[in-house]
């Protein structure tokens, strides 16, 4: 009887409560249903009588109401499918499990892993963490690089916590038009939370949100004719907020129903839909965005260290045929590498092995792969005249030698005078190891490694040429940087303060100071040690390209060759150096201008004051 007694009470309350919401509505349709009965009655009295008389007129004017109603609804059904056809966002959608990616495919940061694991616990979850009194998660803002794997790591939430996963760029929300870009936004999250409802959650991932997510003090109001048509971003971004933060309401057409008749008066659940976005300029967003209940949690997801990217490298190299190799070489080849670079690299590999008909690549094909990526394609210019090669050789050689002797935390990979990309050489170095921080010397080394090929072209040459654009304009950005930012030259003043303006004439006559004294040091060194600085010059001009190997051991017969020049002030480090394999000349013209060149310099005076090399292709005319 005890048992019953609960149960009888709540059927009685649940029967006074519908008899009460009847009640409600009679009282509230009252009016409207007093009118219904006397329309009737009026009609039943009045016009069922003579409905002969007035039944022609009615049908005329329905005829014309009818045609009315038909070209007022085409009207509106042409502008309904105007706007849906332009409120179609490109948006895609992939259900649980279609992508097949999870978390054994994401390698290389376990923090950030071990991060996304908590929140998929939390929507998988949401039902018992809401009971317990918590509130799932609502927005998740990974800050990156590109290519760290942002989006790869919302596909792998999205298949770990079984719900569907919608792509959508923030760019495509933009239309000429406004309040296009609210209509995209608005259907998005309306099918967002309808396959929330069915799934139990969903994820939406908007990669470059900074592009409807800037902050709204850096943009003016739109008015006129221009804000009816471009009107920016701001009523995007006045969108995303509300729909990623909205007060509860009645989603199904059934729930409103029973509201709007008084059945129906619990709270309003909304299902969960989180929103994961990418960026690389958190910077820039709005505060409104980064506040609790919107983006409140943010994930930096940068490129992998040393274990990272060994990690990564096993897990892509596992997926093709390879040779063996060294892996801990492979992880000092990519020091910046991103995860997508990684594997990128690894299947240009692959293709170059392709096409070379073999079934497995080899470290060879991940240096060219990797070569390739970071300089650009290689592109020998076959009708290059000796003199312009002969100009690119020294060039490089000063550029090689200042980074062999100044540079002791970064190790030479290559040097060579054929065009890659829109280079026509380069001598490239990467570091030994992650390089985190820099010390002053390192800065101002960094500086003058730049500024050698100039001091070379002095030297050498007895001029100054073109190829120094992005010589120049990397020391001057160091030099800058050690000034204006870390406070290296005596002053603290920081110019990113004051959100890094242009340098002002104190300031700039600063830079160029300190320029042209790095400029005196390296130029000294490359003085005092020509004889090395033209020996790989040589070695250049007959094989066009230089490991690290062959440049130490080049120098090293130099410098034994010639102590007294550089009165060993300078050592290299003690690395074993391998042979340099004998080449032959590819151009008799090239080498006996460079044997000249050597001749030359071994008159002191004469290089020490500076005076141009002979021109050999003048002697060949005369």
């Amino acid at each position: 009887m005890r048992d019953s007694q609960p149960s009888k009470t709540s059927l009685d309350s649940s029967i006074d409560s519908f008899i009460d919401a009847i009640s409600m509505l009679i009282s509230r349709q009252i009016r409207w249903l007093v009118l219904l009965a006397l329309a009737g009655l009026a009609f039943w009295t009045f016009l069922l009588p003579t409905w002969q008389r007035w039944l022609p007129l009615v049908g005329y004017g329905a005829l014309l109401l009818f045609q009315l109603a038909f070209a007022v609804m085409f009207m509106i059904v042409q502008f309904v499918a105007l706007f849906w056809f332009l409120g179609r966002g490109r948006t895609y959608w992939v259900k649980p499990g279609e992508t097949g990616v999870g978390f054994d495919d994401y390698k290389g940061n376990p923090e950030v892993l071990e991060s996304a694991r908590r929140i998929v616990t939390l929507l998988r979850g949401v039902k018992s963490f809401k009971e317990m009194g918590g509130q799932a998660i609502r927005g998740l803002l990974l800050v990156g690089p590109p290519g760290t794997g942002k989006s790869y790591l919302a596909q792998a939430i999205s298949t770990e916590a079984g719900v569907p996963f919608g792509y959508a760029s923030a760019p495509s929300f933009q239309n000429m038009f406004m309040g296009i870009g609210n209509l995209r936004i608005m259907m998005l999250y309306s099918k967002a939370r309808k396959l929330a409802k069915k799934y139990g959650a969903c994820i939406l991932f908007i990669d470059e949100i900074d592009a409807i997510g800037a902050s709204r003090a850096n943009q003016g109001p739109s008015t006129g004719l221009g804000g009816m048509l471009f009107g920016g971003n701001t009523g995007m971004l006045n969108e995303l907020l509300l729909q990623m933060d909205p007060p509860p309401q009645e989603l199904s057409r059934w729930g409103r129903f029973l509201r709007s008749i008084g059945l129906r008066r619990s709270k309003a659940d909304m299902p969960p839909v989180l929103t994961i976005a990418a960026t690389n300029l958190a910077e820039v967003l709005d505060p409104a965005l980064l506040r609790p209940g919107r983006f409140d949690r943010k994930i930096s997801v940068d490129v992998p260290s040393a274990e990272g990217r060994r990690e990564i490298l096993q897990y892509y190299l596992a997926k093709v045929n390879h040779d063996p190799m060294d892996l801990d070489r492979l992880v000092s080849d990519t020091i910046g590498y991103t995860p997508v670079a990684i594997k990128y690299v690894i299947n240009e590999a692959a293709v170059l092995a392709h096409f070379d008909g073999r079934s497995s690549i080899s470290y060879r094909d991940f240096t060219l792969a990797r070569e390739t990526h970071e300089w650009g394609l290689r592109q020998p210019i076959k009708g290059m005249s000796a003199e312009e090669r002969r100009r690119i050789a020294f060039h490089e050689a000063g550029h090689c030698f200042a980074q062999l002797m100044l540079l002791p935390r970064q190790r030479m990979t290559k040097v060579t005078i054929i065009r890659h990309g829109q280079a026509l050489g380069l001598s490239a170095t990467k570091p030994i190891e992650e390089m985190y921080t820099h010390s002053r010397e390192e800065l101002l080394a960094e500086i003058q490694a730049s500024l050698a090929s100039r001091a070379a072209e002095e030297i050498f040459l007895g001029t100054a040429l073109t190829g120094v654009t992005s010589d120049l304009e990397h020391a001057t950005r160091l030099a800058a940087a050690a000034i204006g930012w870390f406070g290296m030259n005596g002053s603290l003043y920081s110019v990113r303060a004051f959100g890094d303006p242009s340098p002002d004439p104190l300031m700039r006559r600063e830079i160029d100071k300190l320029l042209k004294e790095q400029f005196k040091r390296v130029k000294s060194l490359i003085d005092d040690n020509k004889h090395a600085v033209n020996a790989i010059a040589l070695a250049l001009l007959q094989k066009d390209e230089l490991d690290e190997e062959e440049v130490r051991r080049i120098v090293e017969e130099a410098r034994g060759a010639n102590p007294a020049t550089h009165g060993g002030e300078t050592t290299l480090p003690t690395t074993p150096v391998q042979d340099v394999r004998p080449v032959d000349l590819e151009e008799m013209a090239a080498a006996q201008e460079a044997v000249e060149v050597e001749q030359d310099l071994d008159q002191p005076e004469e290089a020490a004051s500076g005076s141009p090399v002979r021109d050999v292709g003048a002697e060949r005319a005369a």
